[in-house]
């Protein structure tokens, strides 16, 4: 498979996080030009040092994902200043686990919905009628194991995910003949540093 993205532009939501990064790097070695959203200057930082070589065809923006208008700002810098988009990977989400239904916080409840199903929604919005236009352009959504294996004590997260897999492959249908790739992802648990301090005595 040909996978030169010399020329190409793709935008990393969460491009900085400890699977957004190495998504990121994988497109910058690519060729390609990489746009990431990042809450964390010292995160993006960090991304930018390991780049190295490739740093200049890297940039950052502090962007709320969830928020449509912001990220239809920032599609439209992207395309105003580069002219195409052609791959997007939502690397976006959180998790809350280890708690009964009936516990659960209804703000908890909420936050998993926004991060992990509003995050896809907003992101297509924004970038699907420039790739209708140039008729072609990959979507892809990191959803988790989770959208089918519901676990006890993570039913927020669970239906989160589960929807957010529901969310793509309607819009793959939607866009089918249109030259535009819409796909999730679902993996299961990543070796992140994030997860390493939540479950220090996991194998």
């Amino acid at each position: 498979m040909n996978t030169n993205f010399s020329g190409k532009v793709a935008l990393v939501a969460g491009g900085t996080g400890g699977l957004g990064s190495a998504v990121s790097l994988a497109f910058l070695e690519e060729g390609a030009k990489v746009v990431v959203t990042y809450r964390k200057e010292a995160e993006f930082a960090a991304l930018k040092s390991a780049a190295g070589a490739n740093a200049a065809a890297l940039e950052g923006h502090v962007v709320d994902i969830t928020d449509e208008r912001a990220t239809a700002e920032l599609v439209a810098d992207v395309l105003s200043r580069y002219g195409r988009l052609d791959a997007v990977v939502n690397a976006i989400g959180g998790y809350a686990g280890g708690i009964k239904l009936w516990e659960l916080e209804t703000k908890t409840f909420d936050a998993m919905l926004s991060l992990n199903l509003r995050s896809g929604y907003a992101l297509a919005r924004a970038v699907l009628p420039a790739m209708l236009k140039q008729r072609h352009g990959s979507i892809v959504n990191v959803a988790a194991k989770a959208a089918f294996d519901h676990g006890a004590g993570a039913a927020a997260y669970a239906a989160s995910k589960a929807a957010a897999v529901a969310l793509m492959d309607s819009l793959a249908a939607d866009t089918k003949g249109t030259g535009i790739r819409v796909n999730s992802i679902l993996p299961s648990i990543i070796d992140t540093k994030a997860n390493r301090q939540a479950m220090p005595d996991a194998d």
